[in-house]
């Protein structure tokens, strides 16, 4: 571990606290995590593995890994082409250009991933397994957690505004469910999850799999707020990690469910 000043915003893995560019942090090289000041000085540690020794954080995955490489990828590419366009004075350009928005969107999945995958963390038990970051067929799938009753594969999304679900259609032409956040129509989201949903399905069996889209960062009620389209749950954190928690009670052979879903789908 070493004490350093954060280049990007991070999450402390113990208590959850969202840490800012440039503050002071312990990093941990081995899990790539970081830990706030105030767990270091009150000496706080991580709970050990729930499943077994020969579990570890590096088998578990990195919540962001993925999404923080593409964006790192593409930031560089982007300064690339800034410095040889402008020559001598490519590095005030990538100084003074601002980052394109589908670049600086991979660095907000990111940050988005870190704080759900903290959440889960947090919320993981001997009867409650959490993967982060695995491989799918064409996008990678954010977290799958294991419980009593079965898989959950999650989708985390860092969008502002409010989640809602619109109906249009019913008696008389056919009921059709929309996914709005902020007045955007985002059901491609929930067709992403049901797809992800689908491939897991086809790797367990008969265990019962769960779809879920987590937003990290949206204008949720003080009242109400979550819902369901189409069987994925849309939610916040704090939600989905309560009822991941309270689902202790099933048949599923939670380490044994964990072994083979992280065979399946590997971390990134």
């Amino acid at each position: 571990m070493k004490q350093m000043r954060l280049r990007y915003a991070g999450v402390c893995r113990l208590c959850g606290a969202s840490l800012a560019p440039g503050t002071e942090a312990v990093y941990e090289t081995e899990t790539k995590t970081v830990r706030c000041l105030t767990c270091v000085s009150e000496g706080r540690s991580p709970a050990p593995e729930p499943l077994g020794e020969d579990s570890s954080p590096a088998e578990s995955g990195i919540a962001r890994a993925s999404a923080r490489r593409e964006y790192e990828r593409r930031k560089a590419k982007d300064e690339e082409k800034l410095r040889g366009k402008w020559g001598r004075l490519g590095g005030l350009a990538v100084a003074l250009s601002d980052e394109r928005q589908s670049t600086k969107a991979w660095e907000r999945g990111a940050v988005g991933e870190e704080r759900l995958g903290a959440r889960l963390d947090s919320a993981a038990h001997g009867r409650l397994a959490v993967l982060h970051d695995r491989r799918g067929s064409k996008a990678n799938i954010d977290h799958i957690a294991i419980t009593r009753k079965g898989i959950w594969v999650i989708d985390a999304k860092r969008y502002s505004g409010r989640p809602e679900l619109k109906i249009e259609g019913g008696i008389l032409r056919p009921r059709v469910e929309k996914l709005l956040v902020g007045g955007r129509d985002c059901t491609k989201l929930v067709d992403g999850v049901l797809k992800q949903v689908g491939r897991v399905c086809d790797a367990v069996g008969d265990v019962p799999v769960t779809g879920a889209l987590c937003f990290v960062e949206a204008d949720w009620p003080l009242i109400g707020g979550p819902f369901a389209t189409r069987s994925i749950h849309v939610l916040w954190p704090k939600r989905l990690a309560k009822i991941l928690a309270e689902e202790t009670e099933g048949d599923v052979d939670v380490a044994a469910i964990r072994e083979k879903v992280a065979a399946r789908f590997r971390s990134s």
